[in-house]
């Protein structure tokens, strides 16, 4: 099943570094940069015209990272990702010509939720690693700690406004062993060619555990 693999590819990752580039020369020493500071998995979202080209030249500068693709909406965007060597696909939302077609391309698979029914739909896919979109802060955390003891095989990654202050909060529930965010390289950062800086924030949050409070 598309969702089996994320589990493994997540293993050990509190933060997911979830990056927009809008200029490829940033590409490979952004990828470097955040392997530098323990950073081994990110994912880079298809809303730019260089996305696919740019996963590509991530994995030819850091091929022990793992590189996915995110914002995947259609099954066209799903063998774009394939295509351009994403190691995973992630979606805000799915559907099951979505979920269809990261079964077809065998991609591991992320889709999005926000709500208990969708969490139930997904979970009729096969799908046992979700992601909780958009996270809503303080709203996330008390959503996933009460559909903990609902849906206790599926793990969630929230995404969407999750800064690093939050991410502490996230990582202490029993259900949430990640969390995405695009805090990790600030567009302001990557402009400026900080890799210095980039590495600094990336090492901050490798440091992250997904530390539970006791039973």
């Amino acid at each position: 099943m598309p969702g089996d693999g994320m589990r493994d590819l997540l293993a050990g990752c509190p933060v997911m570094p979830i990056l927009t580039v809008h200029d490829l020369s940033t590409a490979a020493p952004l990828a470097r940069a955040l392997v530098a500071g323990g950073i081994h998995i990110f994912e880079v979202l298809m809303r730019t015209t260089m996305a696919c080209d740019a996963v590509a030249e991530m994995r030819a500068a850091v091929p022990e990272a793992v590189v996915g693709m995110g914002t995947l909406l259609t099954p066209d965007d799903v063998a774009r990702a394939v295509a351009a060597g994403a190691h995973f696909g992630v979606s805000p939302g799915l559907t099951a010509v979505l979920a269809d077609a990261a079964v077809e391309h065998g991609l591991p698979f992320l889709p999005g939720i926000a709500t208990a029914s969708e969490v139930m739909s997904a979970h009729d896919r096969g799908f046992r690693f979700m992601k909780l979109f958009p996270a809503q802060g303080a709203a996330g955390v008390a959503f996933l700690r009460a559909v903990a003891p609902v849906f206790p095989d599926v793990m969630f990654c929230p995404t969407g406004g999750v800064g690093r202050a939050d991410a502490v909060a996230y990582l202490q529930l029993p259900n949430c062993t990640t969390v995405g965010g695009s805090w990790v390289a600030p567009p302001d950062l990557v402009r400026a060619g900080d890799w210095d800086g980039i590495t600094a924030l990336a090492r901050s949050a490798a440091s992250l555990t997904a530390t539970k409070p006791p039973a």
